[in-house]
């Protein structure tokens, strides 16, 4: 017998190498996934000017990140952008929509609701910009599955519908886009609040985990999978404690680390230990 729904997806048409240079962008979901790909010795920024909710504030952050660099500066870049919200705060002095209300009052802003097709061309802008810098970009779109109370459960699901409305769209217009279901697979394969941390909102460690398992096993290459299985036993030996750090044992424990770590970065020379 078979007691839930696993969510079928798609092959996407490129795979994330070892080390790859890569980009997250988005909620603070991003900020999970994010940590888990620079644990794993991938070039990872993840969130460079803080956690962005909504598309507009992505590209706030793409427009920054691209700012000081010069065309073609990545050979091959991959980004992932983590959409939480359409909701957006308009400062009403300038009209310019804010990343970050810092704490002031909320007589100064108005509150709006993107469009599907605003989301869509705030995303696509970004890209754009991308483009300008990297000579091959791949791109990876994903729904937070964390819900926003605040809006109300029914405004928080209309807010999630129109990210994926948005996100499929973008994906069917540009080939190098790639659509993620992290939103999906929380709803239906792990539909149970055992799943969420206390506030019943965010998803736990262990889900985070469970979309990283999912995550990797769809992109991946094979040689990325040579890579952390040679690398993942060091990771550990690093983080490994000794209960005397004087002892002859553990003083020949870090030697064959560190010959470990020398033999890893001949075959990996951009390998950052």
């Amino acid at each position: 017998m078979i007691f839930r729904t696993e969510v079928d997806i798609p092959k996407p048409t490129f795979s994330i190498e070892p080390l790859e240079q890569m980009l997250f962008v988005g909620s603070c979901f991003a900020d999970n996934i994010g940590r888990r790909f620079a644990d794993e010795k991938f070039r990872a920024v993840v969130n460079p000017y803080g956690v962005m909710y909504n598309p507009v504030s992505i590209l706030h952050t793409v427009r920054r990140f691209a700012m000081p660099l010069q065309a073609d500066s990545y050979d091959r870049l991959v980004c992932v952008f983590t959409l939480g919200t359409n909701h957006v705060y308009r400062l009403r002095e300038t009209g310019e929509i804010v990343d970050n209300c810092q704490k002031r009052p909320q007589r100064l802003f108005q509150e709006e609701e993107l469009t599907i097709d605003q989301c869509r061309d705030a995303l696509a802008e970004a890209i754009g910009i991308l483009r300008g810098v990297c000579r091959d970009l791949k791109v990876i779109v994903t729904v937070s599955p964390i819900r926003y109370a605040k809006y109300g459960f029914h405004g928080s699901q209309l807010s999630k519908a129109t990210l994926l409305l948005a996100a499929d769209k973008l994906c069917s217009e540009y080939d190098c886009c790639s659509y993620f279901p992290a939103y999906e697979i929380v709803n239906d394969e792990l539909r149970d609040y055992r799943f969420y941390k206390e506030d019943m909102l965010h998803p736990s460690d262990q889900t985070v985990s469970y979309i990283w398992e999912r995550l990797s096993s769809l992109y991946f290459s094979a040689a990325t999978n040579v890579f952390l299985n040679r690398w993942r036993p060091i990771r550990e030996a690093l983080g490994h404690k000794p209960f005397n750090p004087d002892s002859e044992e553990h003083k020949l424990f870090v030697q064959r680390t560190q010959q470990k770590i020398a033999d890893l970065k001949k075959d990996y020379p951009l390998l950052d230990v």
